[in-house]
């Protein structure tokens, strides 16, 4: 394997986790019920740049030009970028799980957690959702064929105007 087509694999194994991380990081108000003030966005957005640095597989170079936040942990990068070396190096390591055992986890998990899933929850977020982009959707479903054929464009109007509380 060329040493590019294993930065690129590295690359792309290190793109879902550095993701989720780094929003996770940049925002904590979706995993918790927090308000989150300028002062600690400003906080967390240096120590999510830190943990993307660290991924980097790419070198960076400093100079007297460079942003404080990434002067401010210069130093530490190296030491953490040799710890996510050793963490993908391990888990490559790993011997990897059939399809079927994958399912059957999965299968598994879903029985266990199933009572757990809040659906009133779940469908508040996707009335919030539906509303902030509420006449993008309803001109899609206008445009679409199949969605005016089951009328669905008037039956989403509907469900809005249910959760919204108008009649």
């Amino acid at each position: 394997m060329s040493t590019a087509t294993r930065g690129r694999e590295t690359g792309e194994a290190r793109c879902l986790p550095l993701r989720f991380w780094v929003n996770v990081i940049k925002n904590p108000q979706f995993v918790f019920d927090i308000h989150k003030s300028s002062i600690t966005d400003a906080c967390l957005s240096v120590v999510a740049q830190t943990f993307m640095d660290s991924c980097s597989t790419s070198e960076h170079r400093l100079g007297k030009d460079s942003p404080s936040n990434k002067l401010l942990y210069a130093k530490d990068i190296p030491n953490y970028k040799s710890w996510v070396e050793r963490y993908y190096r391990d888990i490559s390591k790993m011997p990897s799980i059939s399809d079927q055992d994958m399912d059957a986890y999965l299968v598994e998990q879903s029985r266990l957690h199933g009572n757990e899933f809040n659906t009133l929850s779940a469908l508040n977020e996707l009335y919030f959702y539906i509303n902030k982009y509420k006449e993008e959707i309803l001109t899609a479903l206008d445009r679409d064929g199949y969605c005016r054929k089951h009328k669905l464009r008037h039956k989403l109007e509907q469900a809005i105007n249910l959760m919204s509380g108008s009649s």
